[in-house]
């Protein structure tokens, strides 16, 4: 997947090169996840040329084809998430809460290093059903 605008990048500081850093090793994990959950769906679960033998293995592989489907889509907004980021650390505008422009803390920012809401508008969301009601 092409980063072009990681073409010039601008000169981070200590704490944005670490998280840059940060970044760009989860986006690695994503995409190999990715390539995998793909390669499962797409080779019928992993059985032998495809071929499923007995009635009550197809249900076993459908659901297997499924949960892998459903997989390679959460990495995939995933993957979303964290190109947002990286163009947001490339643009200056990386730490701030899209809800309430305030910084997140550096501590949620370690951890999950693509996170777009501060812990207060977090828990506001996770209360009302992922929407902030004090948002317009």
């Amino acid at each position: 997947m092409p980063l072009s605008y990681l073409k010039n990048l601008p000169k981070f500081s200590k704490e944005e090169q670490k998280y840059f850093d940060s970044l760009m090793a989860a986006r690695e994990i994503v995409l190999t996840q990715m390539n995998h959950h793909a390669s499962v769906a797409l080779n019928n679960g992993g059985t032998k040329h495809g071929a499923v033998t007995h009635m009550a293995d197809y249900g076993g592989e459908n659901f297997r084809r499924d949960i892998e489907l459903q997989m390679l889509t959460e990495d995939g907004n995933v993957l979303e998430l964290i190109e947002d980021a990286i163009k947001r650390l490339v643009n200056g505008e990386f730490g701030k809460c899209v809800d309430c422009s305030e910084n997140i803390s550096k501590g949620r920012l370690e951890v999950k290093p693509y996170a777009l809401y501060c812990t207060k508008c977090k828990a506001i969301r996770e209360a009302n059903n992922g929407i902030n009601p004090n948002v317009d």
